[in-house]
């Protein structure tokens, strides 16, 4: 294990950029998220979680497939290659690097997505633990330790106050860490120590937050009882289908494939899409979720109850919060599991 005190950031920040793209939580006008750090930029890994999470790094919102132009009765194509610069992503909180495996087992199942899986190649996820976890957390119940290394990051690292812990995971960590000999120091017997007391203080604190009962698995049972339970109408009477919860979420991955006609050019991308928006899956005949009612269940069926059953029971949520807190009427996954969960 290894360690950096805080005031050798700004050396840090310069070494890694020499050899990477680094993106931290940059903060501007009061605002925190992910982005590209420039020097002079104010890293911000106080704030717990970032507005939006970090998954556009590797899914990214609107990206490019091929491009095209006609000239006269010829059409030529060209194929837009993925990202081809090697990143570092510093920061990124347990739950946020959990999501990126949830997204592996979509993306990278056959077919492999070859666009998704050169962005993931190319990232070190470099993990921050979680010292003071917010109300809105509940990690904990899918099985996420926000004090220990987790799934998906290259790097695990704790804050001690005046320094940080850094432990490499995978050989893209360790990569990484021999790059940086010669600024990280070796951790003391004292600072694994003091790492023990900080793991058992978070241990204790997610112990008490408000929604650490929460329990996913109440939506285990029969299909069938689950999807025509009568509560469904109720919840979904409130849900504005506004796709907010969607767009912060770690874990959604719906897309759409639209061309942009420029006349004589144009382009193919894939866009982020929500399955919570009227025309999403619209096809030639019309749309086969025709109300709210059935396009908020399907969000929440899928991420409790489809996904987990194609994927060894692995919940495609992380307990992050940002639904609960973005939502503006107040109606996110807790309240679904707990209704549909507590009685049909």
């Amino acid at each position: 294990m290894k360690k950096i005190a805080k005031s050798n950031f700004g050396q840090l920040w310069r070494l890694i950029d020499q050899n990477y793209e680094l993106f931290a939580p940059i903060e501007k006008e009061g605002k925190v998220d992910f982005g590209l750090w420039q020097d002079g930029e104010q890293v911000n890994l106080e704030l717990t979680k970032t507005k939006v999470s970090p998954k556009g790094f590797i899914f990214p919102q609107s990206e490019t497939y091929l491009k095209f132009k006609t000239q006269g009765k010829k059409l030529s194509m060209e194929v837009v290659s993925g990202k081809t610069d090697e990143y570092v992503l510093f920061g990124v909180r347990p739950c946020d690097a959990v999501s990126f495996t949830l997204l592996d087992n979509v993306f990278l199942k056959e077919p492999v997505d070859k666009f998704y899986q050169e962005r993931r190649n190319k990232g070190i996820i470099v993990s921050l633990a979680c010292n003071n976890p917010e109300e809105t957390c509940f990690c904990s119940s899918f099985g996420i330790e926000t004090h220990v290394p987790q799934k998906g990051a290259d790097i695990a690292a704790w804050d001690m106050g005046e320094t940080i812990l850094w432990q490499p995971q995978t050989e893209k960590g360790q990569m990484l860490t021999d790059k940086l000999a010669d600024i990280l120091e070796i951790a003391t017997e004292q600072d694994q120590a003091g790492l023990k007391k900080l793991q058992e203080s978070i241990q204790d604190k997610v112990k008490e937050l408000p929604l650490a009962s929460v329990d996913p698995k109440k939506m285990a049972g029969d299909l069938k009882e689950l999807f025509d339970a009568e509560s469904w109408e109720e919840l979904s009477k409130r849900c504005l289908g506004c796709g907010s919860c969607t767009y912060v979420c770690p874990t959604c991955h719906c897309y759409d494939i639209q061309d942009f006609d420029g006349g004589k050019c144009g382009e193919r991308f894939r866009c982020w899409d929500s399955c919570m928006f009227s025309d999403f899956t619209l096809m030639a005949h019309g749309n086969p979720r025709t109300t709210q009612k059935e396009r908020f269940r399907q969000r929440f069926m899928h991420k409790l109850v489809y996904y987990p059953n194609n994927n060894e029971g692995a919940f495609a949520c992380v307990g992050c919060g940002r639904c609960i807190e973005r939502c503006p009427v107040n109606m996110d996954i807790v309240k679904v599991i707990n209704r549909i969960g507590g009685k049909r």
